[in-house]
């Protein structure tokens, strides 16, 4: 059968393939372990940085057809190419993953269930979980091993048009809203608004679900060390590193869950990300254990770069150890 070369013609940027060969860049993809027990790899693309005309026409040959359909459906080109990035990012993230053969990320088979994007069993692939999120400037890809996992990204300076108390008395817990509220500092309050609103869209996606399933109050995040004797909860100026940040449902306790670990990361200073990923049942008398956790900055088929321990990634909420690449 003979291959067809994709062209996008809606993408107009200048070409610029970071200095590279892209055919010798672009024939495989650098293998990386496995995450190990309680850990999670965090994959970003910032889009700004993918402005290779030949590179994008590569990551559009690896989609599937209904992908690609997908992604030509998008009004205006931003739109189509973070669709693009997001799936391509997906593809060669897992193709990385590998057992006993190279996996090719052309190969890869998913299906769609409500609410997310899961892989089709393949024997070729360990048991993988993954989830994506991005907002026009970033895109992310997070991986684990045998445990759910759940991601969002925000921007920083995401504005709202409505009054933030008003936003989160119609959506949030009245918990939430009572530490929001506590909050004087307008921006100060406008950042804690953003931090909550990332942990809880990374809690219902790793449940495996949407909004509409899991609305926001139905279930309340807290932070452990705030909490004092005769279980009052004292509302917080800020959500701190120091602070385990746990889940609390409310409600019928059969659709929603506690046994979830959370991390709350600052990235380039720009953006939030949280991941909530399932605790171990087996540990469950052993306290709280830290995430693991590896951040990797990368460029598809072009250049990978390892974020964690440097000035672009802090944990600024949650139990979390980064780890070197």
């Amino acid at each position: 059968m003979s291959s067809t070369r994709y062209k996008i013609p809606w993408l107009t940027m200048n070409i610029y393939c970071f200095g590279r060969n892209l055919t010798t860049a672009s024939c495989c993809l650098p293998p990386v372990q496995l995450p190990t027990h309680k850990e999670a790899h965090f994959w970003y693309v910032l889009p700004q940085e993918v402005k290779c005309t030949n590179l994008l026409n590569r990551y559009f040959e690896i989609l599937s057809p209904c992908e690609k359909e997908n992604v030509l459906r998008m009004r205006g080109e931003e739109l189509k190419k973070s669709a693009l990035l997001a799936r391509a990012l997906v593809r060669t993230t897992l193709a990385r993953y590998q057992t006993n053969c190279q996996i090719n990320p052309t190969s890869l088979k998913f299906r769609k269930n409500d609410y997310d994007w899961q892989y089709t069993d393949d024997r070729s692939l360990p048991p993988l979980h993954f989830n994506i999120s991005h907002t026009s400037s970033l895109i992310a890809c997070g991986v684990t091993v045998g445990s759910p996992i759940g991601i969002d990204v925000e921007e920083k300076q995401r504005r709202l048009k409505n009054d933030i108390l008003a936003f989160a008395r119609r959506y949030f817990s009245p918990h939430e809203v009572e530490m929001l509220a506590h909050i004087v500092d307008p921006e100060l309050r406008r950042q804690e608004f953003i931090k909550l609103w990332t942990l809880k869209e990374a809690y219902v996606k790793a449940l495996g679900r949407g909004f509409s399933a899991s609305p926001f109050n139905t279930f309340t995040i807290r932070l452990r060390d705030h909490v004092v004797k005769g279980g009052i909860h004292v509302p917080p100026d800020v959500i701190s590193k120091e602070a385990e940040i746990t889940v609390e449902p409310s409600g019928d306790l059969k659709n929603l869950s506690s046994n979830w670990h959370f991390v709350l990361l600052e990235l380039i200073g720009s953006h939030y990300a949280a991941i909530c990923i399932e605790k171990d049942n087996t540990n469950a008398d052993k306290g709280s254990i830290p995430v693991n956790l590896i951040i990797r900055k990368t460029i598809p088929f072009v250049e990978d770069g390892c974020i964690s321990g440097t000035d672009s990634a802090e944990v600024i909420g949650g139990l979390s150890k980064l780890l070197v690449c």
